[in-house]
């Protein structure tokens, strides 16, 4: 433990955050590097502030890996009826590898910490509705995925409140 702590101390230079991602909705065209670069800035400033709250506590690692994959609400909609049962179209769909597996392993001191899905008219949707940019709504998104993937949830209204203004301060 006291290596993780002397790499905490210093983790910008010592953990290393890969993410990946893909567009498949070929009606939106994102730029995706600068999404890649902000989760990565957000998830930094996650690991900072809560990091002791997070599903990676307790764990020796020098590599943090996630996806995003942005689609379209016809594709959230079929994820969310045959992995959640749920018959509705998502703006935001995660799986949290890591944080909601039993047997959680690192793998040559990296961590996948799973997958973020987005649907891009969703994103256009919400950031009408909210009178905002898409760019605004979408860093939302993202930020709220990289929240889940690391083991948090929002099942009362103290765990909401929390999120928000811990999204609020990392965008």
């Amino acid at each position: 433990m006291k290596i993780w702590k002397i790499r905490f101390n210093n983790w910008k230079n010592a953990v290393k955050i890969n993410v990946f991602s893909e567009n498949i909705n070929e009606k939106y065209d994102i730029k995706e590097r600068k999404f890649l670069n902000a989760a990565k800035r957000i998830l930094r400033f996650y690991l900072s502030e809560v990091f002791e709250k997070t599903c990676l506590a307790g764990f020796d690692f020098n590599t943090i890996t996630f996806d995003i994959l942005y689609t379209d609400s016809e594709k959230t909609h079929e994820i969310n009826r045959e992995y959640r049962k749920k018959d509705y179209p998502a703006d935001i769909i995660t799986f949290a590898i890591f944080a909601d597996s039993e047997e959680k392993f690192v793998f040559d001191g990296e961590i996948n910490l799973g997958e973020i899905v987005i649907a891009l008219d969703k994103v256009e949707e919400e950031a009408a509705k909210k009178g905002t940019t898409f760019d605004n709504e979408l860093s939302f998104l993202i930020s709220h995925g990289i929240l889940h993937l690391l083991g948090f949830d929002h099942q009362t209204e103290e765990d909401y409140n929390f999120i928000m203004e811990l999204q609020k301060r990392a965008l």
